[in-house]
């Protein structure tokens, strides 16, 4: 399961370089790579929130194993995915980045959702876990935030009408209400009848 992880973590990234060089990224190259970067993002970050639940509810221990680099490499696209934004869909012009942060609130959103992630990226290393004890579990749930987050910033994105980021946030919220407490004891319950 660790190695599907990480040779499917660097996947997109490899499809992305090969059609960069092959100048196979359509009319507009910088978004067809900024949408590609964030679309990978949630897509790590979605696997990353779906492994509790697949842990608690279905048995399946494995998943835990890998939350952490499926988080790290969510992490690694929204980072990818901002510096491609702010560097060349902006080119570091930060009078430009301030009036897009101010005016379009899906940056706002999708900004939010990276800071929470590039925290939890940095502290997610077991320095920090044996350093801030049973409050680094607590810091680390900030991963709910960032999904909603990331959600909504990929649904104010697109135009009305698009139903693809309905899905994710539809996804999202299922995998965040199968993480209460009431909700896994009433699935488990069921099981046992």
């Amino acid at each position: 399961l660790k190695i599907i992880v990480h040779v499917g973590g660097w996947i997109p990234l490899a499809l992305l370089a090969v059609d960069a060089l092959l100048g196979q990224l359509g009319a507009e190259p910088i978004q067809a790579a900024i949408l590609r970067t964030g679309k990978a993002a949630l897509v790590q970050l979605v696997l990353s929130l779906a492994c509790t639940p697949l842990s608690t509810l279905l048995g399946f221990k494995a998943a835990l194993r890998v939350r952490r680099a499926l988080g790290l490499y969510a992490f690694m696209y929204a980072a990818i995915h901002f510096t491609l934004f702010v560097g060349l869909d902006y080119g570091f012009n930060w009078t430009l980045l301030k009036d897009a942060l101010l005016s379009k609130r899906y940056t706002l959103v999708g900004m939010g959702a990276g800071m929470i992630l590039l925290f939890l990226a940095a502290t997610s290393f077991t320095y920090w876990q044996k350093r801030l004890g049973k409050r680094w579990k607590r810091i680390q749930r900030l991963v709910y935030l960032a999904g909603l987050l990331a959600a909504v910033h990929f649904l104010w994105l697109v135009k009305p009408g698009v139903a693809e980021p309905y899905y994710w946030l539809a996804g999202i919220s299922v995998l965040l209400l199968l993480r209460l407490p009431m909700v896994t004891k009433f699935i488990n319950s069921l099981k046992k009848k």
